[in-house]
C-alpha cells in the first residue's frame, strides 16, 4: 500500500468484507456522480445503506476518520443516494439510510479498526 488511492482500496474492500460479516448484502461500489461518490452500496433487511468509508494509516486521538465527515460532504451523501435511487427505479418507499464507517490501520499490531456510525443524519 503505497499510493493513498490503494490505500483507499484496501479500506473499501477490507470495510465490504466486514459488512458481509455482518449480514449484509453488497449490491456495489464506487458510484460516481459530477457532485458525490458512494463508497460502498449494500442492503440488509431490506433496507438499502449508502455507506461513506473514511481511512486513516494510523491512529490519532482526535483526528478519526469518521470526523472528516462534514454536513456538506453529508448533503452530497444524501444527493447521490437519491440518484441512485430513480436511476435504479426504487419504489418512494424504499428505506435506506447512510451510514459512516472509519477504519483506522494499526501497523504494530497489523488490526485495522473498524467504527460504524449507522443511520447518520443529514
Amino acid at each position: 500500500m503505497t499510493t493513498s488511492s490503494e490505500f483507499g482500496q484496501w479500506a473499501e474492500n477490507n470495510v465490504a468484507q466486514y459488512l458481509e460479516d455482518k449480514g449484509y448484502k453488497i449490491l456495489g461500489k464506487n458510484y460516481r456522480k459530477p457532485w458525490g461518490e458512494i463508497d460502498i452500496i449494500a442492503q440488509k433487511m431490506g433496507i438499502l445503506i449508502f455507506i461513506e468509508v473514511k481511512a486513516n494509516k494510523e491512529e490519532i486521538i482526535g483526528f478519526e476518520p469518521e470526523n472528516r465527515v462534514n454536513p456538506e460532504k453529508l448533503l452530497k451523501l444524501q444527493r447521490t443516494a437519491q440518484t441512485y435511487l430513480a436511476a435504479k427505479k426504487y419504489s418512494s418507499t424504499q428505506e435506506w439510510q447512510i451510514d459512516i464507517i472509519g477504519i483506522t490501520l494499526d501497523r504494530n499490531r497489523g488490526v485495522a479498526k473498524i467504527k460504524h456510525f449507522k443511520n447518520v443524519e443529514v
